[in-house]
């Protein structure tokens, strides 16, 4: 009786600060005039001809056609690609990011490639620019402002690299996106640092144990019209810092170089830019129009979930399914570097609105070589719904990443990337091959991803080897926390 009182009345508090966090962020919304953001109309987003309109947001840059868009999964492919771009750079090189390690290997082998020296190389021939994030002010979080001046140091000394730092952060956050931009030509865009910091983002698909933390990433690589969206970006940045203005081309004056629409969102904090003094909040949109209209599957790849507005929402499907073979899937990591309880506490709320009825499921995954293996952090940030809508970016689904910190998603409405997106993922994660993850998502969720996670969690609660990467998430109960969540939004979302 008394664990069922504190569990009843940790929901009640829980709920109770969730109200107030949402009619928070309402209110702050409404003042700009940005509530869209979490009331947006059906049929008044950004669609064109022949498009559904409801699928683009209704703020920020509009979708562009013309675009080619290549999802890079994991490190190792990622920064290959990114290695072989800035090699090729000819007029410049512009870099925005949370963090960097000058050191950091972009390569591995016996002869690996450290970042500075590539951007040094290149800055010989051409411009190389980059942003960071100047730090935290307050020295319990990390990176502390003085560690980022002396990687500012450490990248610049002796070399043509021009670095700034943004100290022009919401109280409590920071500068997230993960933005590469070569030539204007095109873009990298995703959730990939080039750092060490944390754990080391160089990572293979396979995921090897290899003795230390793991990492699962994605990103993109945007070409077409739409990398005009993403340099303008960094532009009105660099501008602000820096008082130099760019000047990167329109969309509209960039060749096309694909058959793909791609929208450009972003989370900007009002108050922290002039060039956008109220804000914009369309990554939030954009998964709010996306997981409102699913009628048959949601998955999800975050290193967090404890946004009370897309959890309500995923918890109104669960509750009234759009059909019976409608499945709610979430890959997260075991062990998150904060936030840990937030999200347990929201897991728990869509797994009372289950009920049961299995159309839920939460997993994490582990680097494994034989009968060893080791954490893996799930840092990815990707949306699927019904193989049709895709996002993939920088933001979480928290509320630092929805409302405060600066991010960057790329949107896109495109059923075969999705699709073939999602089966690359799945594929990885469950150790298939592509045609072996190719059927109905209902049918696959419930005969290989519940029981292949459900054996290892056993396993892994006995202390024995995995034999997959795919584990259910551990602690995801209906006695997990709800009050820590809605308490760190009500005092850091201020």
């Amino acid at each position: 009786m008394g664990l069922d009182l504190r569990t009843r009345a940790d929901r009640l508090l829980g709920a109770g600060l969730e109200r107030l966090v949402v009619d928070h962020h309402r209110r702050r919304l409404s003042r700009r005039g940005r509530e869209q953001a979490l009331d947006p109309d059906p049929g008044q987003g950004q669609g064109r001809s022949g498009e559904a309109d409801e699928a683009w947001a209704q703020q920020g840059s509009p979708p562009r056609p013309g675009n080619s868009v290549e999802v890079l999964i994991d490190g190792a492919d990622a920064f290959a690609q990114m290695v072989e771009a800035i090699r090729g750079a000819r007029s410049h090189v512009h870099i925005a990011g949370w963090h960097v390690t000058p050191d950091f290997a972009l390569t591995r082998g016996d002869e690996p490639l450290l970042l500075r020296r590539l951007l040094a190389e290149t800055a010989e021939r051409c411009p190389v620019r980059v942003i960071l994030w100047a730090g935290a002010p307050v020295p319990v979080f990390k990176p502390r402002r003085s560690d980022v001046r002396a990687v500012r140091e450490a990248l610049c000394k002796g070399n043509r690299i021009q670095c700034v730092l943004d100290s022009r952060e919401r109280p409590m956050h920071c500068h997230h996106e993960k933005l590469v931009i070569v030539d204007d030509e095109l873009a990298f865009v995703g959730g990939i640092d080039l750092t060490s910091l944390a754990g080391d983002r160089w990572d293979e698909s396979s995921h090897p144990a290899r003795g230390r933390l793991g990492w699962h990433d994605a990103g993109t690589c945007l070409r077409g019209p739409a990398v005009g969206d993403v340099a303008g970006h960094f532009d009105s940045r660099w501008r602000e810092l820096t008082g130099e203005a760019l000047e990167p081309p329109q969309p509209e004056e960039i060749a096309p170089a694909g058959d793909l629409t791609v929208q450009v969102t972003r989370t900007i904090p009002e108050h922290v830019y002039d060039f956008a003094p109220e804000g914009e909040f369309s990554i939030l949109e954009s998964h709010v129009r996306a997981l409102r209209s699913a009628e048959r599957l949601i998955y999800l790849e975050s290193q967090f979930l404890w946004s009370p507005e897309l959890v309500s929402i995923l918890a109104e499907k669960l509750a009234h399914p759009p059909c019976d073979e409608f499945r709610l899937v979430v890959l997260l990591p075991a062990n998150p570097n904060n936030g840990e309880d937030d999200t347990r506490g929201q897991l728990a709320t869509l797994v009372d609105a289950d009920d049961g009825a299995h159309r839920f499921l939460a997993c994490t995954i582990y680097a494994r070589t034989g009968e060893r293996s080791d954490p893996l952090y799930v840092h990815a940030k990707v949306g699927i719904v019904d193989d049709r809508w895709l996002s993939v970016g920088s933001a979480n689904l928290n509320s630092h990443s929805l409302f405060n910190d600066t991010e960057m998603n790329l949107v896109l409405c495109d059923p075969q990337l999705a699709r073939r997106t999602r089966l690359r993922l799945w594929a990885e994660h469950l150790e298939r091959e592509i045609d072996e993850v190719d059927g109905p998502p209902h049918e696959l969720v419930d005969g290989l991803w519940r029981p292949i996670a459900t054996e290892q969690l056993q396993r892994h609660e006995r202390g024995e080897p995995l034999s997959h990467h795919l584990v259910e998430l551990p602690g995801v109960s209906r006695h997990s926390m709800r009050l820590l969540g809605p308490l760190q939004s009500l005092l850091v979302d201020g």
